[in-house]
């Protein structure tokens, strides 16, 4: 989503500013604006549509001088009007008052009609100028911008995350979150805000993440915090492990590649101090899991996108090694219906920014159940301090690193590692599962690492498969039992980043209208994993050929299919279970969609329409 970076200082911080907003560039945008309060009091602001060197460069040229101690900037992704400069923040009222918003003001039309009546002047097409225009009316009452801010935001339904600053009070910033993410960045004489810490590594590693309904009043050598009801509040320092150089490109061309090659050590990361002596930490979960877990006959998994494949992979587990039920549900669909809850739940939120809008909505439509009944909530996340995590009972962090490109890759290997923990911890505690089963698992788990090297030492011969997609515009995956989510979440990111329609079918489905697709013009991708389903795929690849369709098999090296010209035939792996196959065999399928989208000249890990952390419906 939308990206916010601003500061309060002793020194010009529009180089600050851009350098953060190009830090933010992975959550996708297209446009950015800085608007820096100077020395004489005046706010001077330039925006540009399209990439942030875009910006850098009218900047250089313009012939308005954009410097100043005070300043506020931000990468706009285009909900309420069309990608264009004058939609592009930071947005103005009257030439006093100067903001950038995340989120989405639901009752802008409402506030817009009130406000022309005012004689407000419109200039976009954004729900945020109802923002300024607010702040902008209560501040000619009050005289000071807390107080103002304090009151516009109690009218405003839906979203936000806001930096406000104001032409007459030039030492101070606001800032105000609700239902998007903001926090605080902390330095000698200077005080930042941003969308996320990644944005400001380079100048800070000391962070307050505000809480739902925090307004702060932010000056070069305070900080000042009051909560929704306008209580003064203390909110922790934390300081932040990551490094600016963990969010820098290397030797790889693009942060995807980067990524995908991570992901050995974001699965040793993940496992450190989770397992002991081939056993589970079920502490891990939380110091009263152990006790929770005893009391659970049934897990929800709530997640959306990438996340969701991911639980679907868990569902397999939990009910195959467990035979313990598990619904997977896309957040956006639970939390509007009326969902059938029953006592004794797990619920398992799952994201990789613990900041996803529907996910997020349907934890709190949980929580409410809460109360008469006996329900237990679970974040799996890769963000500490993130809202995902605060409002959870339990909280099981993954330890991918700052994911950057927008097409998910290590956050989804530590999500599935974690959940393989998740389903082993609760099989000790409930004692469905024998010891000698615990210590396959953790031992196969152990071994990941490995065998994700070796899938990656695959990639050239991969990367010339993917030339078969140089002239198709379509594609269908096929996967059985566990590797069936494995197969959606490859079409996913071969729709993501080469913009090839792609779908993904369990294979016996074929038969049942699929197979009237195939042709020499719709290559199909398969994951033939060794076993007790392989015979029936096999089957179906066969009925692939006989209809002219173009095949690529990725296979186990003892899975024993023969490559033809009809089909190419990848012997990915060997000797992995029900738990290591789905990460090794999903790989390879990273790989070709990076390839395929690098033949198509595709942007990488900035898709088109597309961000990286969805705070919005």
């Amino acid at each position: 989503m939308c990206g916010i970076v601003g500061g309060i200082a002793e020194r010009n911080l529009v180089p600050i500013l851009l350098e953060g907003l190009r830090r933010l560039e992975y959550r996708g945008y297209d446009s950015s604006g800085i608007a820096a309060l100077d020395a004489q009091g005046e706010i001077t602001r330039i925006r540009s549509i399209g990439k942030i060197k875009n910006l850098e460069e009218k900047i250089a040229q313009s012939d308005m001088e954009l410097q100043g101690d005070c300043a506020i900037g931000h990468t706009r992704w285009a909900t309420h009007g069309a990608p264009s400069e004058h939609n592009a923040h930071p947005h103005m009222s009257s030439e006093q008052i100067t903001l950038v918003h995340n989120g989405i003001i639901e009752n802008y039309q409402e506030l817009k009609l009130k406000q022309q009546s005012l004689k407000y002047r419109f200039e976009s097409e954004t729900d945020t100028e109802v923002i300024g225009h607010e702040i902008h009316y209560l501040y000619q009452q009050s005289n000071d911008l807390y107080t103002a801010v304090k009151q516009a935001i109690s009218s405003f339904e839906g979203a936000y995350a806001i930096g406000v600053i104001c032409k007459d009070e030039p030492d101070v910033l606001i800032a105000a979150r609700k239902g998007s993410p903001l926090v605080i960045g902390l330095g000698i004489g200077e005080n930042f805000i941003a969308s996320d810490v990644s944005a400001l590594l380079p100048v800070t590693q000391k962070f307050i993440f505000l809480e739902e309904g925090d307004i702060a009043k932010i000056t070069r050598c305070k900080i000042e915090i009051f909560d929704a009801n306008g209580k003064a509040v203390e909110r922790a320092v934390k300081k932040s492990e990551l490094s600016s150089a963990a969010v820098e490109l290397g030797d790889h061309k693009h942060y995807m590649h980067k990524e995908i090659y991570e992901q050995p050590q974001a699965v040793i990361d993940t496992l450190e101090g989770r397992i002991s002596k081939e056993e589970v930490l079920v502490s891990a979960f939380g110091d009263n899991a152990e006790a929770i877990f005893k009391s659970i006959k049934q897990v929800q998994i709530i997640a959306c996108g990438t996340s969701f494949h991911a639980g679907l992979v868990a569902k397999y587990w939990f009910e195959d090694i467990l035979q313990m039920p598990c619904q997977v549900e896309v957040a956006s669909e639970f939390r509007y219906r009326h969902p059938v809850v029953q006592d004794n739940t797990l619920f398992v939120t799952i994201s990789q920014s613990g900041e996803t809008a529907d996910t997020l909505a349907a934890l709190q439509q949980i929580k409410q159940l809460k109360q008469t009944m006996n329900i237990v909530t679970l974040s799996i996340c890769n963000v500490a301090e993130s809202s995902l995590t605060r409002e959870s009972d339990l909280t099981y962090l993954t330890h991918a690193g700052p994911e950057i490109g927008v097409a998910s890759t290590k956050a989804f290997t530590t999500q599935l590692v974690a959940l393989a923990l998740l389903m082993t911890a609760i099989g000790r505690v409930q004692g469905c599962m024998e010891s000698a089963q615990e210590k396959r698992i953790v031992r196969g788990l152990q071994k990941l690492p490995q065998l994700i090297n070796s899938a990656l030492g695959h990639e050239s011969t991969i990367e010339k498969m993917a030339e078969l997609f140089a002239d198709k515009q379509h594609a269908l995956f096929l996967g059985r039992g566990v590797m069936y989510p494995i197969a959606m979440e490859g079409a996913l990111k071969l729709k993501e980043i080469s913009y090839i329609h792609a779908e993904a079918y369990p294979a016996g489905e074929l038969k049942h209208g699929p197979l009237a697709l195939i042709d020499e013009n719709m290559p199909v991708i398969a994951v033939a994993p060794l076993n007790d389903l392989l015979e029936k795929l096999k089957s179906n690849i066969q009925e692939v050929k006989a209809r002219g369709g173009k095949m690529i098999v990725f296979e186990d090296e003892q899975s024993d299919i023969s490559s033809d010209d009809s089909f190419e035939v990848l012997k990915v792996t060997r000797n992995v279970g029900r738990i290591t196959a789905p990460i090794t065999f999903n790989i390879a399928l990273q790989l070709l969609s990076y390839h395929v989208a690098l033949i198509k000249g595709t942007d990488v890990d900035q898709p088109r329409n597309l961000a990286k952390s969805v705070t919005v419906e």
